[in-house]
């Protein structure tokens, strides 16, 4: 039995949240080199220069890519010969977020109530936790920050299966659409297919941690990608909805079975500082 001691995962929580606010991932960062080729907008090519120039002054400096640092949703793939000493995983989780974000100067944005007493809880927390148990000895936790921006720009659509692939392609490609420049495009563009409306969000959000343009493994699903990031590049939007050839990076297919009466189908989109870091004990 492996054990890993409550402090240790509160320092390596809080170190996540450092980096994931300061150092856009290599994949997003080439992604978006590789927008700035493929953009036809004179404006929309300086867009894109300017945010890659917006992310190597941050990880210069080490200030955060956004001022919207995000809600802290975290990935956790705890192994079952694992014992955590000094308490709750879930406490070090936050306690992490807590120091990470006061030691940073991060923006707290997170409010104890939803509708009726909408105080800062002034260190960023609680934050959202999934907890995965798998098998083995290892503990690996991914932070993805999610900004209000294109968090708010989620939906959610309840399919008669009838609709089949072409319902899915029009829900998805509207969404984004109607999002115009609310994301911070260009976005990356998570997609749940299946389960309930519950595990299709969940999926949906999942998916953006893929590594930014990897196709599904089922070809058909890679093929679906592809033809809604052709769509949705195609609709004009483009960088920070200001007009252009490049609204999304990537499209990320994530499915789960579902009930024979449903098609559920979820949207969780990333903007262009598209923030995620991971760490293994």
């Amino acid at each position: 039995m492996k054990t890993i001691h409550f402090d240790s995962i509160v320092e390596s929580v809080k170190e996540l949240c450092l980096r994931a606010a300061t150092e856009l991932p290599g994949d997003v960062y080439s992604a978006l080199q590789m927008s700035v080729i493929k953009e036809q907008s004179p404006n929309g090519r300086l867009i894109l220069q300017q945010c890659i120039e917006n992310a190597d002054l941050a990880k210069k400096e080490l200030l955060p890519i956004c001022q919207d640092t995000g809600f802290a949703v975290f990935y956790v793939s705890l192994g079952c010969d694992i014992c955590i000493e000094g308490g709750l995983i879930e406490d070090a989780i936050n306690q992490g977020v807590a120091k990470g974000y006061k030691e940073g100067f991060l923006r707290s944005s997170i409010v104890n109530d939803p509708l009726f007493d909408r105080k800062n809880t002034s260190d960023n927390t609680p934050a959202s936790i999934h907890l995965e148990i798998v098998a083995g000895d290892t503990l690996t936790i991914t932070l993805l920050p999610k900004g209000g921006g294109c968090e708010n720009m989620s939906s959610l659509a309840m399919l008669k299966p009838s609709e089949g692939k072409d319902g899915v392609v029009e829900f998805a490609v509207n969404t984004v659409i109607r999002a115009g420049g609310n994301p911070c495009p260009p976005v990356i563009i998570g997609l749940g297919i299946g389960g309930t409306a519950d595990i299709a969000s969940h999926i949906a959000k999942k998916a953006l941690l893929r590594t930014t343009g990897t196709p599904h493994p089922d070809p058909r699903y890679a093929q679906l990608e592809q033809e809604i990031l052709q769509r949705v590049n195609n609709s004009g939007n483009g960088p920070q909805g200001l007009g252009g050839t490049v609204t999304a990076l990537a499209v990320h297919v994530e499915t789960y079975p579902c009930h024979i009466a449903s098609l559920p189908v979820a949207i969780n989109l990333n903007c262009h500082a598209a923030r995620k870091a991971t760490v293994t004990l």
